[in-house]
């Protein structure tokens, strides 16, 4: 074995966490901006089309990886992959509409995905169970120093040169991550799994699409959320929607998750600046301390794993986002954000464990890593756009909070250790 091919697991690793930290500085700068964003467009009654567009992206993507890959190699793909990212954060910088700045995310997304599957592979063919379990608790701890400085940093720059120039932070972090996983991978020879089917797996962005441009017409939003449930079902592995044990109720619960977690996460600056009439400096104090209780509980929870730590955090994290929607003050909402952030640090390490890990059924790399994605980013891209859709009024923001309390109840029901787990 040659140094370079010692070299690469470690290169990979690297690479993963350096992406989590890139994804922990956006997330906090898109989330931080989004009021500000929402009024200099004047699009606070279209957020679900402001919060939507890179995720659609995502999964416009995911079906297309594989063959990108095939046909440019990895390094062809980093490329084509930076000129879209770059090109798509230029064009939402520089919007001057909701629909312009939506089309600039949706072009962001769409180079995140076509690494996602390659890197999230990648990771499962060639790191161990124990060194995947230290790459995700290293993965937490990138959120620490983004969510203790990101919000106020976001909003100093934003005073300083405008909420334009502030949406490229991320870059140089994006980079960064991206070069390391294709060096860490080039040379690997392509999977030889055949890919998703092409039509069925972009029914998941058609979907979505159609909630996200409902509007409030309530017809074509649950017809859009009925045809990304179905899209999701054909991609993801048989038995996910029984939620039969083992991996297939892993993904199950991912799914559940990401649509209450994600979904609170990405409205809770104006769930408390529009409802609660706290301050936007406030607010981002809210928003740090669920992925700092994530992070820090997380570090915690690789060292002592149970297999009931899952069920556990997120019945806390349910806990959580349901007093903070219903509390009425800054104190309240900072206390319940945070426990919520706690029972994710819990649950998400292990988790994610059982999510890629093939079991019985024998699923390969490049189908747990298209499943894992899909059901985060499926739970995720719902999430946001039905909590975009049903946004439009103080009312609507606390049904949706209702709403991503009951999937994360859901989800801790079905993280429940089998008899293989416990």
């Amino acid at each position: 074995m040659t140094e370079t091919q010692r070299a690469g697991p470690l290169f990979l690793a690297v690479g993963i966490v350096a992406l989590e930290f890139a994804a922990a500085v956006t997330g906090f700068v898109a989330s931080t901006l989004l009021p500000v964003v929402a009024a200099d467009l004047d699009a606070k009654d279209s957020l679900g089309l402001l919060i939507a567009g890179s995720t659609l992206g995502l999964f416009v993507a995911l079906p297309l990886a594989s063959r990108v890959l095939g046909r440019l190699g990895p390094r062809g793909t980093l490329a084509a992959g930076m000129v879209a990212y770059l090109g798509g954060l230029f064009l939402a910088a520089v919007s001057r509409t909701a629909w312009m700045f939506a089309l600039g995310q949706f072009s962001a997304g769409l180079a995140s995905g076509l690494l996602a599957v390659f890197g999230v592979s990648s990771a499962i063919r060639h790191l161990d169970d124990r060194l995947r379990i230290r790459v995700i608790a290293a993965s937490s701890a990138m959120w620490i120093l983004p969510a203790l400085v990101g919000p106020a940093a976001t909003l100093g720059l934003e005073h300083l040169v405008g909420w334009r120039w502030t949406l490229l932070l991320p870059v140089p972090f994006v980079l960064f991550g991206r070069l390391l996983v294709v060096r860490a991978a080039r040379g690997e020879p392509p999977a030889d799994e055949v890919p998703r089917p092409l039509l069925r797996t972009l029914s998941v962005p058609l979907g979505a699409a159609c909630v996200v441009f409902s509007m409030g017409r309530w017809p074509i939003a649950l017809a859009g959320a009925a045809i990304t449930v179905v899209g999701m079902i054909a991609i993801l592995p048989a038995g996910t929607a029984r939620l039969r044990p083992g991996t297939p109720a892993a993904l199950g619960a991912m799914v559940l998750f990401a649509i209450g977690y994600f979904g609170a996460d990405s409205l809770i600056t104006v769930l408390l600046t529009s409802v609660f009439q706290v301050s936007l400096g406030q607010a981002a104090i809210v928003l740090s301390a669920a992925p700092l209780g994530w992070a820090v509980t997380s570090l915690v929870a690789t060292k002592f794993r149970s297999a009931r730590f899952p069920a556990v955090g997120l019945g806390l994290t349910a806990l959580g986002t349901a007093v903070v929607a219903f509390g009425d003050s800054f104190p309240l909402a900072l206390v319940a954000w945070t426990v919520a952030g706690i029972g994710v640090g819990l649950a998400y390490p292990g988790l994610y464990i059982r999510a890629t890990t093939a079991d019985s059924n024998g699923f390969g790399a490049a189908e747990l890593a298209t499943a894992v994605i899909t059901a985060e980013c499926v739970g995720q891209l719902l999430g946001r756009a039905v909590g975009g859709a049903l946004s439009y009024s103080g009312t609507g923001l606390l049904a949706s909070y209702a709403l991503f309390a009951v999937a994360l109840a859901a989800a801790a029901i079905a993280a429940r250790p089998s008899r293989t787990t416990a």
